[in-house]
């Protein structure tokens, strides 16, 4: 069959990779892509988040499955408007998208269905939500309530972080995702990610992991979109994974089919685990970057496989084959990230890496240009490799990064700490 991905970055690299490899798979184009993703499929210029242009190129090339890789298309409708034409889609319609596209919704969701998760209030004004955090105190969370490219929560410390935070964000610092605000408790505990596939009904879990947000060595610094993450994860035990299927999960799931908005695609529930009780901190409507690129390693061509089942409605007589392996894979990023970074700088020794099923390089943000491999974003580069245990997969991960020379990028030393 003819498959299209839209995305550029890491996450759709890894499941580029892993679509690939599935004989079922004919010809892949993926849109806009990247210097790697070129490599095993079809790069293609298109405005990914506009539907017009998006299933033109669909009729005109005959593309029978679309998967959609980041959440902007997805709360944009473009899943809306593939399955209007009658053109397989892996991904939430616009409505079920705002389970990520508006954390207020979210909230409301969890309300209805007695879903565990922190205690929270909305606010539309500066001085009332600045009111509610003294009345609250510190620590304390704020995020903007809408699409924020993963860096509208401000996890404050003291009252000072939050109301700075709270300025920023009604100041317009992330624009229309900012118009309300959503404030939380502080949570304890320990954080992990659980991707399950839905097709409306019936769910798939396939696979935890856990990322590293903060930017520097021992989670220190300010958040970003994760530099790095590693499968499974530990805390996630058969116990704690039963009970965010029971408590959280599936009742979302029935909510969403009894409001009339059937959730069908991969969900991301971001959970935070205090003796052994998971609540959810937040959810997210597509593949976490970098979880994808650790989980892909591990799932492989069977990856195509599951999120057919998933698009067609056939979750309930598909499984999948788990091998007892673990992935981890480091995130290469420009140097200044998560704030401002220069681009343009020359990757090399990428060509000295001998990528196989245990060891690949999947690029987020690059370019090639007169055979040169150029750094065009602030998380550049995924190193991942695959292990028996989560030591190996972190000795082969590291030992591989280190062939890159990249005077303009910086990589934690850590990642996996807290597993290993």
């Amino acid at each position: 069959m003819n498959i299209l991905i839209l995305g550029s970055g890491g996450r759709e690299h890894s499941l580029a990779w892993a679509v690939n490899q599935n004989p079922k798979c004919d010809i892949l184009y993926c849109a806009p892509g990247n210097a790697g993703i070129s490599k095993v499929a079809q790069c293609v210029d298109l405005n990914i988040e506009n539907s017009s242009d998006v299933l033109k190129f669909c009729l005109d090339e005959s593309i029978q499955f679309v998967i959609i890789g980041p959440e902007a298309p997805l709360a944009m409708g473009i899943a809306d408007d593939l399955r209007a034409n009658n053109i397989l889609t892996f991904g939430p319609s616009a409505s079920a998208a705002k389970l990520e596209s508006s954390k207020a919704f979210t909230k409301g969701v969890c309300d209805s269905c007695n879903a565990p998760t922190a205690k929270y209030a909305r606010f539309t004004e500066l001085e009332s939500a600045i009111e509610y955090v003294h009345e609250q105190g510190a620590p304390i969370v704020v995020k903007a309530d809408g699409l924020a490219g993963g860096k509208g929560v401000i996890v404050a410390m003291t009252l000072d972080e939050a109301i700075n935070g709270l300025k920023d964000i009604f100041s317009g610092a992330f624009g229309k995702a900012g118009a309300e605000v959503v404030i939380e408790e502080f949570m304890e505990g320990e954080e992990a990610s659980f991707f399950i596939l839905s097709d409306g009904k019936n769910i798939l879990p396939i696979g935890t992991a856990q990322d590293h947000k903060r930017v520097f060595d021992g989670d220190t610094g300010p958040n970003t979109g994760g530099m790095g993450a590693y499968s499974p994860a530990p805390i996630m035990t058969k116990d704690v994974t039963s009970k965010a299927i029971s408590q959280i999960i599936q009742p979302t799931i029935d909510e969403m089919a009894k409001r009339g908005i059937p959730y069908q695609g991969v969900l991301y529930a971001g959970f935070m685990i205090k003796d052994g009780e998971p609540k959810l901190v937040e959810y997210n409507v597509r593949f976490g970057d970098p979880e994808c690129q650790a989980l892909m390693m591990r799932l492989g061509a069977q990856a195509l496989d599951a999120m057919l089942a998933c698009a067609k409605g056939e979750l309930n007589n598909y499984k999948l084959n788990w091998a007892d392996d673990h992935a981890l894979t480091i995130v290469y990023a420009a140097k200044g990230y998560p704030g401002t970074y220069e681009k343009g700088s020359n990757i090399l020794g990428l060509d000295t890496i001998s990528e196989s099923t245990n060891i690949q390089v999947f690029h987020a943000g690059t370019k090639e240009e007169e055979n040169n491999i150029i750094a065009t974003g602030g998380r550049v580069l995924n190193i991942t490799a695959r292990g028996s245990s989560l030591k190996e997969a972190h000795r082969l991960a590291y030992e591989t990064i280190e062939k890159i020379q990249w005077e303009n990028g910086f990589y934690r030393n850590d990642i996996g700490w807290r597993a290993l």
